[in-house]
């Protein structure tokens, strides 16, 4: 189902707030040396924006500098809510299908940071319906930190601290790259015993 803005919340405000939470931004570059559109998806206030306008502001401020040449994109996906972030199905194929047939022919590359066992399994279920023309073939997952830089330049995107933190998290709880998160706080040092509270996990998939 396709979600709508806050009816309060004018173009010019919603345009202001993109802006402000820089959710889209051109720069740096990858491995081979195509420009880069970073896309941080907790920023994303999907109930605050019109999908018309998302096409619109993109159409405007960014197809134009990616209609030319070669690019990939850099999809941020740390501490997305469903409730929060996700526009809904049909808003992502509005989008999607809004995209200039020459700005998708110079995508070569989708990276896909930090997934979740949700949206690894959304998109095996809706991907190869969603995006036509091979964008899901394109489509990389990046479980870490350090192996996205093996497909971009490290100095050339900027990566915000709450990314580095969950990264760290990971390092400490790899069970959460399975949809198993720890019910308690984390212990580093010493590895938990087998009847430590802090060796159990619930199967609770995260987004």
């Amino acid at each position: 189902m396709e979600r709508k803005l806050c009816t309060h919340i004018s173009q010019i405000e919603q345009q202001q707030l993109i802006d402000k939470l820089d959710i889209f931004k051109i720069h740096g570059k990858d491995r081979h040396g195509r420009k880069i559109l970073r896309f941080i998806g907790k920023s994303f206030p999907a109930r605050f924006l019109n999908v018309d306008l998302v096409k619109s502001y993109l159409k405007e401020k960014i197809y134009p500098q990616l209609e030319k040449e070669p690019f990939s994109v850099l999809y941020v996906h740390t501490g997305v809510q469903r409730s929060e972030n996700f526009p809904g199905i049909s808003a992502l194929r509005s989008i999607y299908d809004a995209i200039p047939i020459n700005v998708k022919d110079n995508l070569h590359a989708v990276y896909f940071l930090h997934p979740g066992l949700q949206s690894r399994l959304f998109l095996a279920t809706f991907g190869r319906f969603l995006f036509s023309g091979g964008l899901y073939g394109k489509l990389r997952y990046i479980n870490r930190i350090d192996y996205l830089w093996d497909h971009v330049r490290r100095n050339e995107v900027e990566i915000p601290e709450f990314v580095h933190d969950h990264d760290e998290d990971l390092e400490y709880r790899p069970m959460m790259d399975y949809g198993l998160e720890s019910d308690h706080p984390r212990v580093y040092g010493a590895a938990p015993t087998m009847d430590s509270p802090v060796s159990m996990y619930s199967m609770r998939c995260i987004s």
